[in-house]
This record gives structure tokens, sequence and C-alpha cells, in this order.
């Protein structure tokens, strides 16, 4: 696609968790259950199924923010290194990457960052772009702190840092 037709938005989100990594992993590896504790996915569905570790497996993602529009994309799962990193490439109303990386302490403590690279493919958005980036942004920031409220709630922990 052509820089007129597509604007990119890099992300970085970074959730600090008093819960053992391995709950932590299964959590988000666990993509359609998301809707069930983060605020803001609609719905997940998976198209297809992957190999014995997931890489391969395509979801279609259905998200609703504080934003009145409803942002739907598929992404495939690209790499599992479990329980440690999680990518995959986004394609539809949003196109690019996402990188989940977990680390722990040893004694409890997880720290999560996501990373999230993509274009938007839909027309107005990218005509309000130059206007529309710090909303877009601020939605973004909204949605991802549903997602470590949702998991610090879904794991019976506290959220002792995010950004």
């Amino acid at each position: 696609m052509s820089r007129e037709t597509v604007t990119r938005y890099r992300f970085l989100t970074t959730w600090l968790l008093d819960a053992p990594l391995d709950h932590v992993w299964h959590a988000l590896y666990d993509t359609e259950r998301w809707p069930e504790w983060w605020r803001g996915v609609r719905r997940v569905e998976k198209l297809r199924g992957g190999d014995e570790r997931g890489v391969g497996a395509v979801f279609r993602h259905h998200w609703r923010s504080a934003l009145p529009y409803t942002v739907r994309f598929d992404v495939e799962v690209t790499r599992v290194e479990c329980p440690h990193l999680l990518e995959g490439a986004a394609r539809g109303e949003l196109a690019g990457e996402g990188r989940w990386r977990l680390w722990d302490d040893g004694a409890g403590v997880t720290a999560v960052t996501y990373e999230w690279n993509v274009d938007t493919t839909r027309p107005w958005m990218n005509a309000v772009a130059r206007l529309g980036r710090p909303v877009f942004g601020w939605n973004h920031d909204y949605v991802m702190r549903g997602g470590g409220d949702g998991l610090a709630r879904l794991l019976g922990a506290h959220l002792l840092a995010r950004s």
C-alpha cells in the first residue's frame, strides 16, 4: 500500500503484575477467552488452527473502545516461544505486527510488554490521521488499560505498574 492510503502507528504497553509467569502466559495465549476479561474485546473467533504450538492459527478480532466504532482485523500467529514470546501478523482494518514479551523475576512478579505496530487501512481513519493521531493514541491506551486491569482481576493479582 502506498503512504497515501495508510498511516503507521507504533505503540508500546507495559504491565507489571504480581502473578506467576505461567498464569499470565496462559491468559494471554488463550486469545478466544479475552472477551471474558478484557473490556473492549467484543469477540475473538478462531478461523484456522495452527501447529502444536499454535503457529499458523488465525483469529478474527472485534474491538470496541471509548470511541464509537468497532475495529475488525485478523491475526495470524507467526511465532510462539512459550512462555516468553507470542507474535502475530494483523490483516484487515489494522495491518501490521504485534508482539507479546513476558519476563518474571523469580519471585512471582511478571513483566509484560506489548508492541503493536500497525497501519490503519480504513480510508476515513487515514483521512483524519493528522488531527486524529492523538485521539487514536489515547484510545489505544484506554483499551490497554482495560486489558491490564482485566488480566489482574482474572488472575486475582495486582497490577503493580503500567505504561
